[in-house]
């Protein structure tokens, strides 16, 4: 009867996967993903029943208040990660039902039975992405669009349900405004908010599950650098590959981080902040950490170049890296004026350990920097390689021009200080 039911739920997961486009590869991304329902959800006339599987409806939200809110601690006590606010969201799915009933509630425990899939098969999922609040009180996402796609996405690889994204947004926003009040209306600080699908069929056995929990919790955090921008060293990895082609590295699945720390652990044992991940016998780069990455260089020809390496299957889609591609391609060609060369040349390519060196060796590489939602930016002072360090202009502000412009430039746009799509308007006060 397992090998029966497991039979059928792969089966229903192949011909969602075929109906949704899935390829194994980033490149094409806009027909990859459904990440807002097009089949109409309907109901009987007479009963108002379901006669389809319902997706996320943020029309069904269920609201309980917390009775006994906290009050929020002093933005200087703040630890990343470790407090959260009052509320959070939890929607449940079965494969026989479809999605159920949003519900926020108050932060709290909830249990799972000790056989449940995610807890042997590490079938998770999950997103971060932040909370904005300006001097008036205004509260606003950024980019949130890109985090739903790339979650639905993500769910689809490892046979969990997709979903209406643009439904799940609504309700994200519904439970910041609740805990808006959360947000440190200080400089710096914002709202991290934490999406996680996890699969939570009761048996053992590989294959999908036919029950899910979608939830959504946030945690107040105050800047990634308190002190000022201090510049890392790397230790570029040559024992330890992160992703390879085919697998599930362009993912943010829950499995593709508990394997980075033991060589996390080594490169600080050796003196270094975190790894440069490479690739194959040639040694290409692929990320830094759980970070995007980007090297600057000085052409030939005197033009500025800014790299950073393909995603193919590898490299995750960060949406900063998103960010920063964007704001780099409009000023090379003409459409926004920055403080970045005027003859700056943009590069999605691959970039080996051999380039970097004869790069530096030569005076030619000007900059490197990663890219995430918890930094922004993290500038680069110096990449261990073959028993070696690289050393990476930094200047005196601790990072170079391009990586501050970079970074000065997207924390405009989250705070609204420049105006911009990117920015989605939670509350206006």
């Amino acid at each position: 009867m397992a090998l029966s039911l497991s039979r059928r739920l792969l089966a229903q997961t192949a011909r969602r996967a075929v109906q949704a486009r899935i390829t194994p590869s980033i490149r094409a991304p806009a027909v990859a993903v459904r990440w807002q329902s097009t089949q109409p959800v309907t109901r009987d006339s007479m009963t108002g029943e379901f006669t389809s599987k319902p997706d996320i409806d943020a029309s069904r939200l269920e609201l309980v208040k917390n009775t006994s809110p906290k009050s929020p601690p002093s933005p200087q006590s703040l630890v990343f990660g470790h407090t959260f606010t009052d509320h959070m969201l939890a929607i449940e799915w079965t494969l026989a039902d479809g999605w159920g009933v949003p519900k926020i509630m108050p932060y709290g425990p909830f249990s799972i039975q000790p056989s449940s899939t995610v807890l042997h098969y590490c079938q998770s999922v999950f997103e971060g992405l932040k909370a904005y609040r300006d001097e008036n009180g205004k509260v606003t996402l950024f980019r949130p669009d890109m985090n739903m796609k790339r979650m639905v996405r993500s769910a689809q690889r490892v046979a969990l349900p997709a979903f209406d994204g643009a439904e799940l947004l609504k309700l994200i926003k519904k439970l910041v405004a609740l805990d808006a009040h959360w947000i440190p209306q200080v400089p710096g600080y914002s709202l991290y908010i934490r999406p996680t699908l996890i699969g939570n069929m009761h048996a053992l056995g590989v294959g999908p599950p036919n029950k899910a929990l979608l939830f959504v919790i946030c945690s107040p955090v105050g800047p990634y650098y308190k002190n000022g921008f201090k510049p890392v060293k790397l230790l570029a990895t040559t024992n330890y590959v992160r992703a390879v082609p085919g697998g599930t590295g362009s993912y943010k699945l829950g499995a593709n981080y508990a394997p980075c720390l033991i060589p996390q652990a080594e490169a600080m044992a050796q003196g270094y902040d975190q790894n440069l991940w490479l690739l194959g016998p040639e040694h290409h780069l692929t990320e830094v950490g759980t970070m995007n990455l980007f090297v600057a260089l000085k052409r030939d020809d005197g033009s500025v170049e800014l790299v950073t390496p393909p995603l193919e299957d590898v490299v995750l889609p960060g949406v900063t890296r998103d960010s920063v591609l964007a704001l780099a391609r409009d000023h090379a060609a003409g459409k926004l004026k920055l403080n970045l060369p005027s003859n700056l040349v943009v590069s999605e390519r691959p970039i080996t350990m051999k380039e970097v060196k004869a790069a530096a060796d030569s005076g030619k590489l000007l900059e490197v920097f990663g890219s995430g939602t918890a930094a922004i930016v993290c500038p680069v002072k110096a990449i261990g390689y073959l028993g070696k360090d690289i050393a990476i202009p930094v200047g005196e502000q601790g990072m170079g021009p391009i990586t501050k412009t970079v970074l000065d430039e997207i924390v405009k746009r989250q705070l609204g200080v420049v105006e911009s799509d990117w920015s989605v308007t939670v509350m206006e006060k």
